[in-house]
């Protein structure tokens, strides 16, 4: 929107315009406005389940830790996704609280910025995390007899080094890209976080450089991975179809299967999202796959590695 005005003076014509347009300094995140009847019930739920999240994988690091039984590199990649799942739901749940209890839902572009960076970086490091969990199960059962060898203390640390790291350059760029862009218009988020395709939704001019950039570092996390994982589980799953004992196939395949399950529950709903930066769908549906990826599965992890997992249980 732009004001025009001409001037005279001196017999001269001079031509004058102002803008009036209005820079997006903050946002507001609506979060769960539209149901303000249920806002404490809300609130004593979303804090039970986060008490129930740093609990339960609280614990898992703490066996996994000093049981020596549970020494291996299984047990050490486990402990580090619950440590990343903790991250994970820290960086989302205690905001939604906040915003749950008080009126004001305001957010900073650095605080909104800050928030996007991390759950895209902790989002990015699950992927990794879980693609070398399968390598690991991929190596135990294809390859018993180098195990030790091709999974020692070091190989571990480094793969684990590396899911944390890989991303970090990636998304610092990938956030200040998109928070480059004019936020011109509304500043009302239809979220309960700063997730990528509610702010895109909001940006002003074109956004299809930054949409493709999206879409490009999408497939690096999500089905890159995806794809490796679907490999080693496919290899897998010919190397226990080869043996002959039906309780050495069904051990086998105890071993894969919370952490198959996991990774369906992450990838399905998390490539809905992130592949689709400007969804069709509604903003309520987006808001519920958030929040199903966000909070319901890290609290689901824990029970589906312990309660299928006999070592942990004793």
């Amino acid at each position: 929107n732009r004001l025009e005005f001409t001037l005279s003076a001196d017999g001269k014509q001079i031509k004058a315009e102002l803008s009036n347009t209005t820079t997006v300094m903050e946002f507001i995140l609506l979060g769960f406005s539209d149901i303000p009847n249920l806002q404490w019930i809300l609130f004593g739920i979303f804090l039970l389940i986060y008490l129930t999240i740093l609990m339960c994988n609280s614990i898992i690091i703490l066996i996994t830790r000093i049981d020596p039984a549970l020494q291996t590199p299984m047990y050490f990649f486990l402990s580090n996704f619950s440590f990343l799942e903790i991250c994970y739901v820290t960086v989302t749940i205690p905001r939604m609280l906040m915003d749950l209890c008080m009126q004001k839902r305001n957010i900073s572009l650095f605080a909104c910025a800050t928030q996007m960076y991390f759950v895209l970086m902790l989002g990015g490091t699950e992927c990794l995390l879980l693609t070398v969990m399968a390598y690991d199960r991929y190596v135990a059962i294809c390859h018993p007899l180098h195990y030790c060898l091709l999974m020692n203390h070091r190989v571990c640390t480094k793969l684990v080094a590396g899911s944390w790291i890989s991303g970090i350059p990636v998304i610092i760029v990938h956030t200040y890209q998109i928070f480059s862009l004019p936020f011109c218009g509304s500043n009302r988020i239809n979220h309960f976080f700063c997730d990528l395709p509610p702010i895109l939704k909001l940006a002003c001019g074109n956004t299809f450089v930054t949409e493709i950039a999206v879409y490009v570092v999408a497939v690096v996390f999500l089905m890159i991975p995806f794809l490796l994982i679907l490999v080693y589980y496919g290899k897998i799953i010919c190397n226990i179809m080869k043996l002959s004992s039906v309780r050495g196939r069904t051990k086998a395949f105890s071993t894969c299967s919370s952490h198959l399950i996991v990774v369906v529950l992450f990838y399905g709903t998390a490539t809905i999202t992130y592949l689709q930066p400007k969804p069709h769908q509604a903003d309520g549906m987006g808001k519920l796959i958030s929040l199903f990826y966000t909070i319901f599965i890290p609290t689901l992890n824990p029970i589906i590695y312990t309660l299928r997992n006999k070592d942990i249980m004793m």
